[in-house]
């Protein structure tokens, strides 16, 4: 399966990198609302192609397609994303990653029964993968990985925001004052890639990952229409298939890694995407760093600012 898995994304870096698809929006939405591109089309079809050559018998739920099955009772789940940072590889950034998880077939299968976890970057080819055994395999990094950082302060973490989806003024209103202490000792970047942020700080570049739209909601139900309003009248928070293979490589890696209200995300259901079962992301170097970032988040101010 491991070949499986990295066949699979070779084959859609080979698709897609540095092809100059078109970057205009204008593919429709994914199952899950989310705004698909030319190449997001070119890598879904490099997904089931290479299925399909290799005559594999799984299951394939893919962020474009939804579940599909290869073969009569296949016995594998594949999850994949198959550009998580569809916005950097549209512009030719080397900021997005193939994400691809590989778990026993059922129906009701969660993130905590994952066999095999492959993050590969688009832009070189370097990749981080876990297997059955746990242990984290990196490839193609000129250090040793993983190599995490042991920042323990705010005001020195490089760190990346979702702002994709998510209304901008609640966003800042709750992350304000984490913002203004990192910004200039620190560095704050915002990438629409979970799968690359999350592994940066797998590889030392960064300290921490904040996405924490889905609790705000669950916070503040009557925020929903702001959301609707900017995920064009669609819930976009994290979906299972933009977290799966990073929850595994993150914690086999020993970053701290949960929802923002601090729990396990291995609970995820892989194939369900409605807001109930999409998440809110905090990911840090530092058990001390994660702390400092949930006590400097401003839950009460996210939910009554105006939008206008």
């Amino acid at each position: 399966m491991k070949q499986h898995l990295y066949g699979i994304a070779h084959a859609v870096r080979e698709a897609v990198w540095g092809a100059g698809i078109e970057r205009t929006f204008r593919a429709g939405r994914s199952v899950g609302g989310d705004p698909q591109y030319p190449v997001d089309r070119v890598a879904e079809e490099a997904v089931s192609a290479y299925i399909r050559e290799h005559g594999l018998r799984v299951a394939l739920y893919s962020e474009d397609e939804g579940l599909i099955e290869f073969g009569p009772r296949p016995e594998t789940l594949l999850v994949v994303d198959p550009i998580d940072g569809t916005r950097p590889a549209a512009a030719g950034l080397p900021l997005s990653c193939v994400s691809i998880v590989a778990a026993p077939m059922s129906e009701s299968a969660v993130i905590a029964d994952v066999r095999h976890a492959l993050l590969l970057e688009l832009g070189t080819g370097h990749s981080l993968y876990v297997g059955p055994d746990g242990v984290l395999q990196a490839r193609g990094y000129d250090h040793r990985v993983p190599a995490l950082s042991g920042v323990t302060s705010v005001e020195t973490m490089f760190w990346t925001m979702e702002f994709n989806g998510h209304p901008a003024r609640r966003m800042t209103a709750a992350l304000g004052d984490l913002i203004d202490a990192s910004a200039s000792t620190g560095g704050l970047f915002t990438v629409n890639s979970a799968c690359f942020s999350i592994s940066r700080i797998v590889t030392g570049q960064l300290d921490a990952y904040v996405d924490i739209g889905n609790r705000i909601l669950r916070d503040h139900p009557a925020t929903e229409a702001d959301f609707r309003r900017v995920g064009g009248g669609n819930i976009l928070h994290l979906f299972p298939y933009d977290i799966a293979a990073a929850v595994k490589i993150a914690e086999a890696a020993g970053v701290i890694i949960t929802d923002a209200y601090g729990r396990s995300l291995t609970s995820t259901r892989l194939t369900d995407l409605s807001p109930l079962n999409q998440r809110s992301c905090v990911a840090a170097a530092t058990p001390e760093l994660h702390r400092a970032i949930m006590a400097g988040i401003d839950w009460d101010a996210a939910g009554v600012t105006s939008p206008r």
